[in-house]
């Protein structure tokens, strides 16, 4: 789910005033995804992402969690500018590796300009890319590939299930104004394969990982500060996502979900539904930002508690969306027992996003 801060790359004071604000496509309820076309890119609208999270196994290591995401984001003022060089779309892509030998992220991230073939997204079908990082789908598949000197992720992930739709047939709300939502869909349990380089080695994964596209021109109201998002892919076969926008006083100003059983049937929550409720808290000795980094969770029929694989996994993104945020791998607990694995976002707890 994650949307950061995306600044306006590259306008300053005075172009801004020359320049006519860009038109953004509109959220709208009637709105039906259909598929190949909508796991392109929808360059209409502000921002979009397409985002993998998941859990990696290898030989003599313990479980590792992984976070790979691309952003395409349309700046407000572009209009007008017959420049080649006008920056039309920025691309943005952070990846992490999430290692409890290692204590803390391991994160790298880039943006540049979409074009002369550097960086860009295609629409009818997936394929964004940064010079050689990518995430493509290819038939059924999705390959992405990450390489950067501190780390690197070569990954095929298949579907195990179809896509699942947010909110009302993929309209998902983000708070009480109907203009505050997304397009939204998820694909749980993709089994993962590849390759993964950290620390001067290669070692061959397989795991199981969650994808979310989201697209919105409008998506947060003007009082909220930020969201807890997770998704969980449940031990058997299920699927769970669950958020809650949060205001600037702290307090939830909407929540939504949805879940999918492991025969197939799909409920999307209304917002009385779901409760996240803090357990424990940790505070970065980087930023100061301090984050609730377990819960405990009802999501309608659905409850669970959420334990982090470690506590330290604030992934500093200043560089290039000038947003702090926790991004972290995540055990789903029910009496003790462990009943799924995914993660969870945290985002305004250093300051609200300003989207």
């Amino acid at each position: 789910m994650l949307l950061a801060t995306l600044p306006a790359l590259g306008l300053g004071r005075a172009q801004a005033a020359e320049t006519p604000a860009t038109a953004f496509a509109a959220v709208r309820p009637d709105y039906r995804i259909s598929f190949p076309h909508d796991h392109g890119s929808h360059p209409e609208y502000r921002v979009e992402w397409w985002y993998v999270t998941g859990w990696l196994r290898s030989a003599g290591h313990p479980d590792r969690g992984f976070q790979i995401t691309f952003f395409r984001a349309r700046p407000r003022l572009t209009a007008g500018n017959p420049s080649r060089f006008n920056p039309e779309h920025v691309i943005i892509a952070h990846a992490a590796i999430a290692d409890s030998r290692h204590g803390r992220l391991l994160h790298v991230q880039r943006a540049a300009r979409q074009g002369f073939g550097l960086a860009g997204s295609e629409t009818g079908n997936t394929r964004v890319w940064l010079d050689q990082w990518q995430l493509v789908r290819d038939g059924p598949r999705y390959r992405s590939v990450i390489a950067a000197p501190e780390m690197g992720l070569n990954l095929v992930m298949t579907p195990g299930q179809p896509p699942l739709l947010q909110g009302v047939q993929g309209y998902s709300r983000k708070g009480p104004g109907a203009e505050s939502a997304s397009h939204y869909y998820s694909i749980p349990h993709l089994r993962v394969a590849g390759e993964l380089r950290a620390g001067g080695n290669v070692q061959a994964v397989t795991g199981e990982a969650w994808l979310d596209h989201e697209w919105s021109s409008s998506y947060l109201e003007p009082d909220a500060a930020g969201w807890d998002w997770m998704g969980i892919n449940l031990a058997d076969g299920g699927a769970v996502m669950a958020f809650r926008i949060r205001d600037r006083r702290g307090c939830t100003l909407w929540t939504g979900g949805a879940w999918r059983d492991a025969a197939g049937r799909t409920r999307n929550f209304r917002p009385e539904e779901v409760q996240l409720v803090p357990l424990r808290r940790w505070r970065s000795p980087r930023t100061g930002a301090d984050y609730p980094v377990a819960f405990t969770v009802t999501a309608g029929p659905v409850e669970f508690s959420l334990e982090p694989l470690m506590d330290d996994q604030e992934n500093d993104t200043r560089a290039t969306t000038g947003a702090v945020y926790w991004e972290g791998a995540m055990r789903a607990y029910r009496q003790g027992r462990e009943i799924g694995r995914g993660y969870l976002e945290l985002t305004g707890y250093l300051r609200p996003l300003a989207i």
